[in-house]
């Protein structure tokens, strides 16, 4: 059985006297290990399909089914639980994290919230984590305003992984970033994914990225699939309306998935 299996999943929601469908019968599924990406453009419901995945809103329909589980009847301890092995990245961490939080309470508060570690080991445990995504322990006092946009990122990775997750969503995780940070980040997520076989569902508007990352891609417009496969093959060929803008849009990232690897 697949790590994600995603089935008729469907969201709207009401303007004014309108229903807007921004998810609609949207099926998909991720193996272990794997990279699938969602690509479209502004309000083809990218965004969307990763809260609901996540289950930070519900679905109007569908099924999510993660690790054998029907994710979407988990309560209580069971939900909090599971949601240790799917977290996710956001396109900026000042937004997701309390900026004036040192890099060290940010990544004590998964180790402390899960039970990983006690007290006195964390911070052995902030300190391992730093060095797994690159950086330094003498960054953890320091205010998460205080630090780079390229350090934030992989101080939200290293949280991310600090609980052993199986499953990690990727939401523009790289589109704010400049050019060559992109990359060093692009190669941090890669060599995490053959070291630990963690899954990604990465989402994006930049084919380019998605073509250095991702092993299948979904092309989504106005919340339905228009298109998907291979990632290189589609990106090479694609088939769809929407699919051949996104190509001509993109800058192409000079190496696929497998010259990465």
């Amino acid at each position: 059985m697949s790590l994600l299996a995603v089935s008729n999943l469907t969201k709207r929601y009401r303007r004014g006297d309108k229903t807007i469908a921004a998810v609609d019968d949207v099926s998909f599924h991720i193996e272990p290990g794997e990279t699938l990406a969602l690509a479209g453009p502004s309000g083809s419901g990218k965004s969307t399909i990763a809260r609901l995945v996540l289950r930070l809103i519900e679905p109007d329909a569908g099924r999510i089914d993660f690790e054998d589980d029907d994710f979407l009847a988990l309560r209580g301890s069971a939900l909090r639980t599971r949601r240790a092995r799917l977290q996710m990245v956001f396109q900026d961490p000042l937004a997701a994290f309390n900026p004036r939080a040192t890099v060290a309470r940010v990544l004590d508060d998964p180790l402390r919230i899960h039970g990983i570690a006690s007290r006195a080991e964390r911070p052995a445990r902030i300190a391992a984590l730093l060095e797994r995504v690159g950086l330094t322990a003498d960054l953890a006092p320091r205010a998460i305003h205080e630090i780079s946009g390229g350090q934030r990122q992989r101080v939200a990775i290293a949280r991310a992984v600090a609980t052993k997750p199986s499953l990690i969503v990727l939401d523009e995780a790289v589109s704010a970033l400049d050019v060559s940070v992109r990359g060093q980040i692009l190669d941090l997520l890669l060599d995490l994914q053959r070291q630990e076989r963690i899954a990604y569902l990465f989402i994006s508007h930049d084919l380019g990225v998605i073509r250095a990352i991702a092993h299948r891609v979904v092309l989504l417009d106005a919340g339905r699939i228009a298109e998907s496969g291979d990632a290189c093959a589609v990106i090479d060929a694609p088939q769809s309306a929407i699919g051949k803008a996104l190509v001509a849009a993109a800058p192409r990232l000079n190496r696929t998935i497998q010259d990465a690897s």
